[in-house]
């Protein structure tokens, strides 16, 4: 029998994708030719806002800007570790003015918000862990921040090196099953082939009995996945993915966010999580 496993509330900040579009090309997904269905987009997402409530998480929604077509990807403009708000910093200009309207929100809700100096592109890059931070670099967010994040968090940060474009977020190539919170050591999925040598023998040591994901189920954007520590909200593309992580007591919730992966996002881009 597979291990029985405890979900724990959550509370998620999400943007309506009210102005989502493709009108730029920042990473391999994004051809700014390919049209998008913006009606599909709305109804997609609001099916993830619908699932999170009725699995009992907790939903804030952020204004979204005009002229900010990617400010839907809510989990890139931060990452919040005990109360904690470390902002953002983005690698491409067409995004930089995303960080003032979450900013503002963060600081209306009560929190000090700490600005990087460095390109750090939130919970795209940095994930919080419990005990640590894994933190990808080769893409986006720098090593510079990873040190910035570890002298404002007071947590380890340990550097994961990513080499597949495609999977230029470490949110696109790994994700915390479980953060140990119930007292265990905690667990990722991941596919070993996004990142280097070096990064691949760092995760097996961290986590030898982590899920190891194909590249068709990473490619179907099942590694930018949330969990609640039972319930693993989870691209329907990735079944194989899906059938290990029922094997292993989680329960699959399969949600279908396409429309978002012309522009390279999926369910945890459009996730943040403020973790108290």
């Amino acid at each position: 029998m597979p291990e029985s496993r405890v979900p724990r509330r959550r509370r998620f900040v999400v943007c309506e994708p009210r102005h989502f579009a493709v009108q730029y090309a920042i990473n391999p997904w994004m051809h700014p030719d390919t049209p998008v269905d913006v009606a599909l987009a709305q109804r997609q997402w609001h099916e993830l806002i619908r699932v999170y409530r009725a699995h009992g998480h907790g939903v804030d929604c952020v204004e979204p800007v005009p002229g900010l077509p990617d400010m839907v990807f809510a989990a890139n403009a931060a990452v919040v570790a005990g109360g904690r708000v470390f902002g953002s910093l983005f690698h491409a200009p067409e995004r930089r003015p995303e960080s003032l309207p979450y900013d503002t929100w963060f600081k209306s809700a009560g929190f000090d918000v700490y600005r990087p100096e460095s390109v750090s592109e939130g919970e795209g890059d940095l994930v919080p862990t419990g005990r640590w931070v894994l933190a990808g670099t080769g893409f986006r967010t720098t090593r510079e921040a990873h040190r910035e994040a570890q002298e404002f968090f007071g947590l380890p940060v340990i550097s994961l090196t990513l080499v597949d474009p495609y999977f230029y977020h470490l949110d696109t190539a790994l994700f915390v099953l479980d953060d140990g919170a119930d007292g265990g050591d905690g667990n990722i999925a991941y596919y070993p082939e996004a990142f280097s040598p070096g990064s691949r023998e760092v995760l097996a040591r961290l986590y030898p009995d982590a899920v190891i994901a194909t590249r068709e189920d990473a490619m179907a954007f099942g590694l930018n996945s949330v969990s609640d520590g039972r319930h693993v909200f989870i691209s329907p593309g990735a079944t194989a993915l899906a059938d290990q992580l029922a094997h292993r007591g989680y329960v699959p919730v399969p949600v279908d966010l396409s429309e978002f992966h012309k522009a390279g996002g999926g369910i945890k881009c459009c996730t943040q999580e403020i973790r108290s």
